[in-house]
């Protein structure tokens, strides 16, 4: 993690403009703000670690309530502590809060606009791509992990949300519990191992 020398002042109020202009150019949900988010403070700022990064982003998921905001605490805390999540929570419901404002103001006059529904659809092509990215970096990180059970949780999660539609609360879940069981399982032959040794 490198800082560079800066003042704790100097870090929040980067820590805050940056999750202030993440969440003002975030069109398209939670992911797209994933995505900035590990561009921003992984790549650009280098203030977290990529596999870091990825098990923030897991949390987030995991935890109730909006993926961004859970994100942006998350990161927060992380470079900041408690000041940095309160920033960079108040950072990333600022701008939609006013973006919403604006388009309830106006929605009768643009809701059957020509040009605004092409730019929605412009958008939703560029989302796309922008969350693809992140699955492919996520899936990455996580399969680097050389662990065997990680893959055919992969698989079968795929399988139970793509073809099943199970809800995505029990495959977090199911998936939780069977990597606390391969941890059980691991440390039980670690020590039957050490007991052989005694």
């Amino acid at each position: 993690m490198s800082y560079h020398g800066k003042s704790k002042r100097q870090i929040l109020l980067k820590l805050f403009l940056s999750a202030l202009t993440i969440s003002a150019i975030a069109f398209g949900g939670g992911f797209v703000i994933l995505s900035l988010l590990r561009k921003t403070y992984v790549e650009q700022f280098g203030w977290i670690e990529d596999k870091e990064m990825t098990d923030l982003i897991s949390i987030a998921q995991s935890a109730p309530g909006t993926i961004a905001g859970n994100a942006a605490m998350l990161v927060g805390f992380r470079v900041a502590g408690v000041p940095g999540a309160a920033l960079t929570l108040i950072a990333s419901i600022i701008p939609p809060l006013i973006i919403i404002t604006t388009i309830i103001i106006f929605y009768a006059a643009i809701r059957d606009n020509e040009v605004v529904c092409n730019v929605l659809k412009g958008m939703q092509a560029g989302v796309a791509t922008v969350i693809l990215d992140l699955v492919v970096k996520m899936a990455r990180d996580t399969l680097d992990t050389k662990n065997a059970l990680v893959l055919p949780i992969m698989v079968a999660a795929f399988i139970a949300s793509f073809f099943f539609k199970v809800s995505i609360i029990s495959i977090i879940i199911t998936a939780a519990c069977l990597g606390i069981a391969a941890a059980y399982y691991k440390l039980y032959k670690l020590n039957k191992v050490e007991a052989h040794k005694k």
